[in-house]
């Protein structure tokens, strides 16, 4: 069943705000939506690409004031929120963060907005960076419903602000919780799979192998991860359907695997031997630290678009992911219960996304 779009879209049309527009998901966002014949409106710090159908917005999403500007002359039906700021502690996560989508909902205030859609992530079951995968949690796969963990967290303190707006304001609501988003963004904070090409790039030019850096657990254990295409189709499903309607879903591209498996076929794509765990995690933080002129002369060498390391990769970010100490999968049966099919092979998705960095001179 499809959500009546509300009264500005009474005459069938129907428009999307994606806020975060330049980021791995909301990159995806704005070409699925685009691609779909939406009107978009891409807000983000700094204007993304021209493309048909889409209007960049620009504005410091931690400023109420700029928001305010920015959005007083438009009228969206649908928003999608995939934005967030890295700061040092928890509690300004959650100042800046929580801030940042009240006053996003506060400048849409008296507009005809029909559903917000939240993307949040695997921290809402393993707790925020301060107390990561550590304390008591919930049994594996992780489920929607399981309880909130003791710790503050900015993905409550989100998801607390955008139920008390959907009641005053009367739009419905999603949250999307993804595990390791793949896509194709530059320069963002969090982005495994950029940062494993350019790991290879680098062992390649250098003759190493490919390295696993994470921890035993993950390297035996099961796994799996959202391509940030399925995201942006989870979204949309939720945005549009009744069934998707005031519920927060896990979302991950459908398979599971094990980093033992994955690893070998990464590596073969580049041509590498590889090296698996062998007794201690080697973290690619640690091992990548100080690489940045070999790959401005990579990128020289090669005609590469970005001679900045810091641009291209998210050590600490992939060290994370691939250092817990605990399995973390989750289950999507909510979702398909509910009636959403999409689903990815995560294999294709690395090969797939390794082939448009290469189409897109990112990595040699």
């Amino acid at each position: 069943m499809t959500i009546d779009p509300g009264p500005a879209a009474s005459d069938g049309q129907r428009t999307a705000l994606v806020v975060g527009a330049t980021g791995i998901a909301g990159s995806a966002l704005v070409e699925k939506l685009a691609a779909d014949g939406w009107p978009v409106l891409a807000l983000s710090r700094t204007p993304g690409p021209a493309r048909d159908g889409v209007r960049s917005l620009a504005a410091d999403l931690t400023s109420a004031e700029a928001v305010s500007q920015a959005l007083e002359a438009e009228h969206p039906t649908h928003v999608f929120f995939t934005a967030w700021s890295r700061q040092e502690t928890e509690e300004e996560n959650i100042r800046v963060n929580a801030g940042m989508l009240r006053d996003l909902l506060g400048a849409l205030r008296g507009k005809d907005v029909a559903h917000v859609a939240l993307m949040t992530g695997m921290k809402h079951y393993l707790g925020p960076f301060e107390a990561y995968a550590s304390g008591e949690m919930s049994d594996t796969p992780f489920r929607e419903d399981a309880p909130r963990l003791s710790a503050r967290n900015f993905y409550y303190a989100q998801e607390d602000e955008l139920f008390a707006a959907a009641e005053e304001q009367g739009f419905t609501w999603s949250v999307h919780r993804a595990h390791t988003v793949l896509g194709y963004a530059v320069g963002n904070a969090m982005n495994m799979g950029l940062t494993l090409a350019t790991q290879a790039a680098l062992a390649q030019d250098a003759g190493e192998p490919f390295v696993f850096p994470g921890s035993e657990q993950q390297w035996n254990g099961l796994a799996n991860v959202t391509d940030a295409g399925v995201l942006a189709e989870h979204m949309l499903w939720a945005s549009t359907t009744d069934e998707g309607a005031d519920q927060a879903f896990n979302i991950v591209d459908g398979d599971v695997f094990r980093w033992r498996w994955m690893w070998p076929r990464l590596a073969a794509y580049f041509g590498l031997e590889w090296e698996g765990y062998a007794g201690a995690p080697r973290p690619l933080e640690q091992a990548m630290h100080g690489r940045e002129d070999q790959w401005r002369s990579l990128a020289e060498k090669h005609g590469l678009v970005e001679p900045e390391l810091g641009r291209m990769a998210s050590w600490w970010h992939t060290d994370g992911d691939l250092g817990l100490e605990i399995e973390a999968v989750v289950d999507m049966t909510k979702s398909r219960t509910a009636g959403f099919t999409g689903y990815r092979n995560t294999l294709d998705v690395f090969t797939g996304l390794f082939d448009r960095y290469r189409a897109e001179k990112l990595i040699p």
